[in-house]
């Protein structure tokens, strides 16, 4: 991506995003103001938000974020958002489900606690309406007219809905050969979809070099410009998680990689409560789960490598197709310091992880979710994931997206006549 370090005019003195304090270099710590900026001007590294939390006392806290909404603006102290987010136009997403999966547990094996996250049950049956939510409210602040994104699918429907909600012009970026379930589902609300002839990664320099144009004035791009903001949606993932597990941590979390942003701030947000008192600390385990035709992360993670080397998608997991994902060396990073690993599975272990799950949990996940209980049965067989301890699975979307992926050996059992006897002769009496 382009390096944008120029901030818009908007006097960030004024910008209230509650207690966030600054924006801070990932890799040198440079500190600059809050504003629509997501590269260091000293090195290039990426901008995160930085908090001021000193304030909170830790039982308060805990008290006001369980009287909060069920959504994710229960945790608006813990976000770049202002006090009174939960009454702003937004969709409004989280507090999605996690489904004690003992059934799942049985097949694999786990005799230690599998959970399933399932975050198709948000309001465009996705994980990105967590960062788009985030990114609207930084959209907001900053006086954007235009909300935008690259996108693989997901985050381009999560960003209409979220732009018809809150009143805003939408116009996002696609690569022209997505799911059609998925360019559907992004269209419906009223936006502009711009189907760009390349994979993801073409998509994304596009949409670099629009945001250093003219044209591009007063455009929110949540993946981009407004990415520090965006991504500290993935947090509320981790706060969820443990909260939902009574404030405690999970012993070992698999989480798939597209960019990598997601897996990082899930690990921001269980360090941040661990910090801040609101569940203990002990040891947790991060494990990276990526789809064979996309797996640059677990390619270096196996090689022992720091450095991500770029590839071209192959793979029906499109909403993982990024072959060079911004976030792939800290994903590295969070692997080795938790214990965790990345790994991979090709395609057609994808689609039977999906048929398991809706088989044991009734639970239809995109390609995605796939990739992340197909991942969990690999480090298991491979003894890398302990199955005595407790586990957390992400399911990041909706199966209805990806019916291709299982719509060619998925249909009818048997049909028959409208009588008993044509009923038991297709041996559906016993």
């Amino acid at each position: 991506m382009a390096a944008q370090t120029v901030a818009s005019t908007t006097d960030s003195t004024t910008v209230d995003l509650g207690p966030a304090a600054a924006l801070s270099c990932r890799e040198c710590g440079h500190r600059v103001p809050l504003g629509p900026v997501f590269a260091c001007e000293e090195c290039f590294g990426p901008l995160e938000i930085a908090y001021d939390f000193s304030a909170y006392d830790t039982e308060e806290l805990r008290k006001q974020i369980e009287a909060g909404p069920a959504n994710i603006w229960r945790y608006a102290p813990l976000l770049p958002v202002p006090a009174d987010v939960a009454d702003k136009p937004n969709i409004n997403p989280g507090w999605t489900k996690l489904v004690k999966a003992d059934n799942l547990a049985r097949e694999l094996g786990v005799t230690g606690g599998l959970y399933v996250k399932d975050d198709s049950g948000n309001p465009t049956h996705s994980f990105k309406d967590r960062v788009v939510a985030q990114a609207l409210e930084a959209a907001r602040a900053f006086g954007f007219t235009t909300l935008s994104c690259s996108s693989t699918g997901n985050l381009a429907g999560a960003v209409g809905a979220a732009a018809a909600r809150a009143g805003f012009r939408s116009c996002v970026f696609i690569p022209h050969d997505l799911e059609q379930g998925k360019v559907v589902m992004a269209a419906v609300y009223g936006g502009e979809l711009v189907g760009i002839e390349g994979n993801y990664d073409d998509v994304n320099r596009f949409c670099s070099e629009l945001i250093g144009d003219p044209a591009g004035e007063g455009w929110g791009f949540v993946n981009v410009n407004l990415r520090p903001y965006y991504a500290e949606g993935s947090k509320t993932l981790a706060y969820e998680i443990c909260e939902q597990l009574g404030w405690k941590l999970p012993d070992q979390l698999v989480v798939p990689i597209a960019s990598g942003s997601q897996l990082t701030k899930i690990d921001k947000g269980l360090q941040e409560l661990i910090k801040l008192g609101l569940v203990e600390d002990k040891p947790y385990k991060i494990f990276g789960a990526q789809a064979e035709g996309c797996s640059p992360v677990s390619v270096a993670y196996k090689a022992g490598h720091d450095v991500v080397r770029p590839q071209k998608p192959n793979t029906i997991a499109k909403s993982l197709a990024i072959g060079n994902p911004a976030d792939g060396p800290y994903v590295l990073d969070i692997a080795r310091r938790t214990g965790g690993a990345v790994e991979d599975v090709n395609d057609e272990q994808v689609v039977d992880a999906i048929k398991l799950l809706a088989r044991t949990e009734g639970i239809f996940a995109e390609t995605a979710g796939g990739v992340t209980v197909g991942v969990t049965k690999k480090l298991i067989e491979n003894g890398l994931l302990d199955p005595t301890l407790t586990t957390v699975v992400l399911n990041t979307g909706d199966g209805l997206k990806t019916l291709d992926a299982v719509a060619s050996d998925t249909g009818l059992t048997a049909t028959i006549r409208p009588n008993l006897d044509s009923f038991r002769e297709a041996g559906l009496a016993s």
